[in-house]
């Protein structure tokens, strides 16, 4: 599983995720969350998951995680591109009463 940081421009970052996110890149991808959530220079966090085939619990845990330590700082976040299992798992949770998801609002 890689992440890769993409500056969109200055008030968004996108984090495109490539590979599964289960438990295995869940924990990969932690030390580099935990990086997202304390630099403030971005008030809108972006997660690309046109890369992501796979989405379990572990994954699940880890975009909560990520939303709800950003909302504590007044920050968003959203999730575009998704499709596939991922997207039937965000939808059987309803993730995105929460997160908006596939938003494309920018």
């Amino acid at each position: 599983m890689e992440l890769r940081t993409v500056e969109t421009n200055d008030n968004i970052l996108t984090l495109e995720i490539i590979g599964n996110l289960d438990a295995e890149g869940s924990r990969e991808v932690q030390p580099h969350i935990d990086s997202v959530i304390t630099n403030d220079k971005y008030h809108e966090v972006e997660l690309d998951f046109r890369h992501v085939c796979f989405l379990d619990s572990s994954g699940v845990g880890a975009l909560v995680y990520l939303y709800k330590r950003l909302v504590e700082r007044e920050r968003n976040m959203r999730i575009e591109n998704v499709r596939g299992q991922p997207l039937e798992i965000i939808k059987l949770l309803r993730i995105g009463q929460a997160i908006p998801v596939n938003s494309n609002t920018h």
